[in-house]
């Protein structure tokens, strides 16, 4: 640090010195301001202008220096000098100790935080420059944040010290002649009876009402921002159209039939979207036909000789899809039509805020002017840039259902969720896996413990897990396909004849108009804390808006969305991501909710880790199930769950105890005081709450007890 920033320093620490040594907090409270308004009022009157610079002077003092004391500071100045001229006073003399603040903050701080977050500060740099006068305008309208942590804040960034100045200046003016208003009316007060004054009351009111006035007038300048090149319809066709028939799409629309608005559902291909089709429904019937199988080779553990079953791959897929259609009638157009639904079968694609066209199958173009639009078009499987995959050909999540014929040596490129479902279900229908994972472990958003039982059970069921392997080139040698990999510095080479590539989703943006409407897209398209897009009235929802891609985190958004799409302005909710679950449905079953070791330590989050193994609880032995374990993260020293991570047979039933307790604020006593069914798996979620409970029993209270037993005893 330079020998001007010491400096600045050292006299910074002597004002706030003085401040704290002489009391001077004690001048900037109402009752001091009372007590002296004679007095105030008898100086101001023979002394105008040096009143009015001392007045300036420790305003802008005060807030150079972020002390406390501004807000009552702007009420003396309406007490002081009237609202016109206390108004005047006040709005400079804010804006420029605002500015000081400002200037002192990017003079100390900016050097050191660019030198340890350049990378994020160069983002926040750049967010700025676009619209950073237009948000520190919403900051200074809706005082969300202190001002004095505006100033400090914004100092760190590459805002011009002049748009700092006039757009503060301009922002805080609707809140100066508030309080200034505000303290013109406390001047009058005689007594505390002077409270219950019309004019006062109206005043404090006012001040109630403020923010949600001005967040109403920010909203109406950045929607008439955002809507001024295009001209809006005099009348609607419709109160919504969802574009994309999957979870999030479908239940939008069911939410919009059910409160009697006119809703539009359009799909291009099939309704129910991956979930259905693709995803949730055919992997787990694939899984509980292999799981089956698995059961078959285990017949000795449960006591019988021998066991074996005999099947054809084809069949086991044709179940796949007999299951799917047993299923489809949930999702199909003749039910969301009765429901009230007008679905339609084509491509949409937004041409302006509130106008859709739909290319229906014939080539026809129907366009359909709606007042908002919910964007539910999910997602496709993600495919590397890998030299030589398409020659190779692959398999994905959405075409694997296709096969009728089972690879005899199957690679699976990819080690999350997805890849490790399919990995050990197609290895239990008798391929030879080897799976390919480029990080050092499977899962690894889950803890070390939990990916180390999931490999441990897959290799020991002859799966061939590859991690810390990076795929690096596809080629076809002598006819057979070879994967080239790098491993710790050096070339692997793995054959297959099958590749199934499962290392993530890619959200759908391409072709709905996204790009010519200018709405800000990255891997998932821009919302707000209310789903909505740049556009205040279109939306997103499910996989296409993130951040999860689960099928039930796309219901749950899709509420969210169609509420706020159907009511707002009247009303609109933000979405809550607090407590979400979900599973990994390998064996070892894997579910979790809330945080796990790994996000609690990023986060900086202070945490306690209580565990129950499953190998001791009952139903598990019975069922010859007994392996994993519950671990329950809570706030030190109390019940409260931050979160729960469960490994073992049916971990995706048993975490639903703990996503309502989470949900409404159960903690673990209450758990342990819940009567459970024995024998059953579920129990476990009472004996880690008595692990808890032991561990956190009161010693000092125990030890009286023990003393009170032992004179009773005599």
């Amino acid at each position: 640090m330079n020998n001007k920033k010491l400096a600045l320093l050292a006299l910074i620490g002597l004002v706030a010195g003085l401040y704290v040594h002489f009391d001077l907090g004690q001048y900037l409270s109402l009752q001091a301001l009372k007590e002296q308004q004679a007095a105030i009022e008898a100086f101001r009157t023979n002394n105008p202008l040096l009143s009015v610079a001392s007045y300036f002077l420790v305003y802008v003092l005060v807030t150079a220096l972020s002390f406390p004391g501004a807000a009552l500071l702007t009420l003396a100045g309406g007490a002081i000098f009237g609202l016109l001229w206390g108004t005047l006073i006040v709005s400079f003399a804010s804006t420029i100790g605002a500015t000081l603040a400002f200037l002192i903050s990017r003079f100390l701080l900016r050097d050191w935080v660019a030198g340890r977050f350049g990378q994020r500060l160069a983002a926040i740099d750049e967010g700025v420059r676009k619209e950073g006068g237009f948000y520190l305008f919403t900051l200074r309208l809706v005082p969300v944040f202190p001002f004095f942590l505006v100033n400090l804040l914004l100092g760190l960034t590459a805002m011009k010290t002049r748009v700092f100045f006039w757009v503060s200046q301009l922002g805080m003016l609707a809140g100066t002649v508030v309080y200034v208003n505000a303290g013109t009316q406390l001047a009058k007060l005689d007594s505390l009876a002077g409270i219950l004054s019309p004019a006062l009351l109206g005043s404090f009111v006012l001040l109630g009402i403020f923010p949600l006035i001005a967040r109403r007038i920010v909203d109406l300048v950045r929607a008439n921002k955002v809507f001024s090149p295009w001209q809006k319809p005099a009348r609607f066709d419709r109160n919504l159209v969802v574009i994309g028939g999957g979870s999030a799409g479908l239940v939008t629309a069911y939410i919009a039939a059910a409160v009697k608005a006119k809703v539009t559902l359009v799909e291009k291909h099939k309704l129910g979207g991956d979930c259905l089709n693709t995803g949730c429904v055919p992997s787990k019937a694939l899984i509980r036909s292999a799981k089956f199988l698995s059961h078959v080779s285990r017949a000795q553990e449960f006591g019988i000789a021998s066991a074996s079953a005999r099947f054809e791959f084809a069949e086991v897929m044709q179940r796949v899809q007999a299951v799917i259609k047993t299923v489809e009638p949930h999702d199909s157009a003749e039910r969301y039509t009765e429901l009230g639904v007008d679905v339609v079968h084509g491509r949409a694609k937004i041409v302006s805020p509130w106008e859709v066209d739909i290319t229906l199958e014939d080539g026809s173009v129907q366009r359909l002017r709606t007042r908002s639009i919910v964007i539910a078009t999910g997602a496709r499987p993600f495919v590397p840039p890998i030299p030589g995959i398409a020659e190779v050909g692959y398999l994905t999540s959405d075409t694997v259902w296709e096969l009728r014929e089972l690879p005899q040596r199957l690679l699976v490129l990819g080690g999350g969720p997805i890849g490790a479902e399919l990995t050990q279900a197609f290895a239990r229908l008798g391929a030879q896996v080897t799976q390919v994972e480029q990080a050092p472990r499977l899962m690894v958003r889950e803890d070390p413990e939990v990916s180390e039982l999931v490999m441990a059970r897959f290799r020991r069921e002859g799966i061939d897990v590859r991690v810390d392997h990076r795929a690096k080139q596809f080629v076809i040698e002598h006819g057979e396909k070879i994967l080239i990999a790098e491993h710790a510095g050096a070339d692997v080479r793995i054959p297959f004849d099958g590749l199934l590539v499962a290392v993530g989703r890619a959200a759908s943006l391409k072709g709905f108009g996204l790009e010519e409407l200018g709405i800000p897209t990255g891997r998932t398209v821009d919302t707000n804390e209310f789903l909505q897009t740049r556009y205040p009235n279109i939306y997103a929802a499910g996989d296409v808006a993130g951040p999860f891609q689960f099928t039930h985190t796309a219901a749950h958004q899709a509420w969210y969305a169609a509420v706020n799409a159907l009511f707002d302005p009247l009303k609109k909710f933000k979405a809550d991501y607090s407590v979400i679950p979900w599973a990994t449905f390998v064996e070892p079953e894997v579910a979790r909710v809330g945080l796990n070791e790994i996000e609690a330590k990023e986060k900086g989050i202070a945490y306690e880790v209580t565990t129950y193994g499953l190998d001791d609880l009952d139903r598990a032995i019975a069922d010859s199930e007994a392996h994993g374990f519950l671990k329950v993260l809570t706030v030190p020293g109390k019940d409260r769950i931050l979160g729960v991570t469960i490994v073992g047979e049916h971990a995706g039933d048993l975490i639903a105890e703990y996503v309502l307790a989470m949900k409404q604020g159960i903690g673990l006593n209450k758990i342990l005081g819940t009567i459970h069914i024995y024998p059953t798996l579920a129990e476990a979620n009472k004996y880690v709450a008595g692990n808890w409970k032991k561990a956190h029993a009161p010693q000092t209270l125990l030890a009286w007890v023990e003393r009170f037993h032992a004179w009773r005893r005599g």
